[in-house]
């Protein structure tokens, strides 16, 4: 359904020191790929699993801010990955937030997830359902 998620960042160096280490977590082992657009702004581009994650200077020259009520959710392989995940986003300046890391019951049956904040704001969610 998704083709690519583009987020604003007001550090790009500090979003790639994060975005590399959270990510190889999920097996992602390239590191982003720089990118200066038309526009003149420099982007991050990560690919993996067939989609894309962007990661950009704003192009209205404004700050970047995180969007409030919206949430960027990584798929995980193991209720270990999702720790990690959580773990290794805090170790790399990233906030937890809600509930610790863990198993929550839902409409759509028991799932492991964590949530943690991005350097710039941004609400990641880590998440296992088993099958």
């Amino acid at each position: 359904m998704f083709n690519h998620i583009m987020i604003g960042s007001n550090d790009l160096q500090r979003s790639k020191r994060f975005y590399d280490q959270v990510l190889g977590v999920l097996g992602m082992t390239k590191e982003a790929i720089p990118y200066t657009a038309e526009s003149g702004h420099q982007r991050l581009y990560y690919r993996h699993g067939g989609g894309l994650l962007a990661i950009t200077q704003p192009i209205d020259g404004q700050p970047a801010t995180s969007a409030n009520g919206a949430t960027i959710g990584f798929a995980c392989d193991s209720p270990e990955q999702v720790r990690d995940f959580h773990d290794v986003a805090v170790a790399h300046g990233g906030t937890s937030i809600e509930d610790p890391p863990g198993v929550r019951e839902g409409g759509m049956g028991p799932m492991h997830l964590s949530y943690v904040r991005d350097p710039d704001g941004h609400k990641l969610c880590a998440i296992y359902r088993q099958t």
